[in-house]
């Protein structure tokens, strides 16, 4: 239980995908405008890596590797994490048309979503079992509704303020999501110190 607690809490605060690792960087400057685009962007993110994590986790183990196929992982990743994103797509599409089209362009991009890839990815490099997978996956997108929580109520503080005119716009966006970027930096080694 403690070493599926440090995985949750470092995967969540020192190794964020987005703040630390700087994968899943488009969705976070794309979406995080608006605070219900932003986290219905990282639900569905959450929901895709989890889902992508138990499909593809299974497949590695037990064909790939079996049959030393590894060197397909990135190829069979990207197919079932396209259709998990489609599944999504649909669903929302259906169930929740506002938000579907809110996040307009950027829904079907959690195909090319490098922080999706990654978990699946790392998950294997990392060694991790199935069940710290899971949680490994989770954690990961927990990781990227806080970031996108975060920026998007930076972002919403940025756009009610003055900016003198040089830093309008992308030098703005750019330099508070590095700001919050460092921020993060300052939780290395906080999990390790508790847990130790």
């Amino acid at each position: 239980m403690k070493e599926m607690l440090i995985i949750l809490m470092s995967v969540i605060l020192v190794d964020n995908f987005v703040l630390t690792k700087f994968l899943g960087i488009c969705p976070f400057l794309g979406v995080s405008k608006k605070l219900n685009a932003a986290t219905g962007m990282s639900f569905a993110v959450i929901f895709v890596m989890l889902l992508s994590t138990a499909v593809t986790f299974p497949i590695y183990k037990y064909l790939l590797e079996p049959y030393d196929l590894g060197y397909l992982q990135t190829i069979v990743f990207i197919l079932v994490i396209a259709a998990l994103v489609q599944l999504v797509e649909i669903s929302l599409k259906k169930y929740l048309p506002m938000l579907h089209r809110t996040l307009g362009v950027y829904l079907p991009l959690i195909t090319t979503n490098c922080a999706v890839l990654g978990v699946a990815l790392l998950n294997i490099d990392d060694g991790y079992t199935y069940f710290q997978s899971l949680v490994n996956a989770f954690g990961a997108g927990l990781g990227f509704l806080i970031a996108m929580i975060l920026f998007a109520g930076v972002r919403q503080h940025i756009e009610q303020n003055d900016i003198p005119f040089a830093f309008r716009g992308i030098p703005s966006i750019l330099i508070a999501a590095s700001i919050v970027s460092l921020s993060f930096m300052g939780f290395s080694g906080v999990v390790e110190g508790i847990f130790h």
